[in-house]
């Protein structure tokens, strides 16, 4: 019986070295392998089989992928009187996770020595409590009704929350009201400056990934129409203010890591006018001037070294 013992251990250790696994190093190259663990278990029953399972959790672009191999021809059957059955796991992996917005986990056995991981999310992906105008209620109402005193501590939370946020961006950035509505009005004839010339590779800095699809298919929507356009923006503009602020944590237990929406409404002259592919006027008339009212939303991350504001939303009303 030790004999035996000895001769399928050392198959095995043998199998181990020359196992070749292509097809998970081919189609899941983020997926590293860094140390396994061999564990062995005897028992006594009649009858019984080697098998080795292998398998590999790849946090890459293709999701989870696991792989069993069988190894019975390689060691041989074990006697009547003893099976055996010994596992391969893998307990450490290299990861990569550069663009990508979502976050995920794993379990690693008790003892096994844990990866760092390190994830880069770029933009939330959402507007978090968009912006709508408050209908106005009467004096009276608001002061001497239940339902007024109802909505006037649902307007104070707004503007508490509001205000938090501004606070926690000025303590992080150093916010200034007067060189961030200077930003963004820069902002606002740049993009859309660029839209009219169809620059999509020069808009994708300035704006957040989900905004940019939205504005890349606006823009063959434009060009399916027109051949061309003239946008000018009349300056100064007309007026800017903050109508909303929020913050979005990613970490309850620091506030550090979350990322900050300013919601700007502009108020501004601007001039428009559209062309065929002969060059005719289709549409707009660039002698005239057009008041536009538009509600831009801004985001910034307050943890990413040298962040910028970006577009991330715009509210139509």
């Amino acid at each position: 019986m030790a004999l035996l013992r000895s001769k399928v251990i050392w198959h095995l250790h043998r199998s181990l070295h020359h196992l070749d696994l292509p097809s998970i190093s081919r189609s899941y190259q983020s997926c590293m392998c860094a140390a396994y663990e061999v564990v062995r278990y005897n028992s006594c029953s009649g009858s019984g089989y080697s098998l080795m399972k292998y398998s590999v959790h790849g946090f890459g672009y293709r999701g989870m992928v696991t792989c069993s191999y069988g190894i019975s021809s390689i060691i041989g059957k074990p006697g009547r009187d003893e099976a055996m059955v010994t596992s391969l796991k893998v307990i450490e992996s290299g990861i990569n996770l550069s663009g990508t917005r979502s976050m995920s986990t794993m379990k690693v056995p008790t003892g096994a020595r844990q990866v760092a991981l390190k994830v880069t999310m770029l933009s939330p992906g959402f507007v978090y409590e968009p912006y709508a105008p408050r209908v106005p209620i009467p004096f009276w109402r608001r002061w001497f009704t239940p339902s007024g005193w109802r909505r006037t501590k649902e307007d104070l939370i707004l503007e508490m929350k509001s205000a938090y946020a501004i606070s926690r961006l000025r303590k992080v950035t150093g916010y200034s009201k007067k060189i961030f509505y200077e930003h963004a009005v820069k902002l606002y004839k740049e993009i859309n400056t660029l839209m009219a010339d169809r620059d999509t590779s020069s808009l994708r800095k300035l704006v957040t990934e989900k905004m940019y699809s939205t504005l890349k298919n606006e823009i063959k929507r434009r060009e399916s129409m027109w051949s061309s356009v003239h946008w000018e923006l009349i300056e100064p503009i007309v007026s800017i203010r903050t109508l909303r602020a929020r913050m979005i944590a990613l970490d309850k237990n620091d506030l550090d890591k979350s990322f900050v929406q300013l919601t700007i409404e502009f108020t501004s002259k601007q001039r428009f006018e559209a062309y065929d592919s002969k060059g005719g006027i289709v549409s707009g008339d660039k002698t005239k001037e057009v008041l536009v009212r538009d509600i831009w939303v801004f985001e910034r991350s307050l943890f990413h070294p040298g962040a910028e504001w970006r577009l991330c939303s715009r509210i139509t009303l």
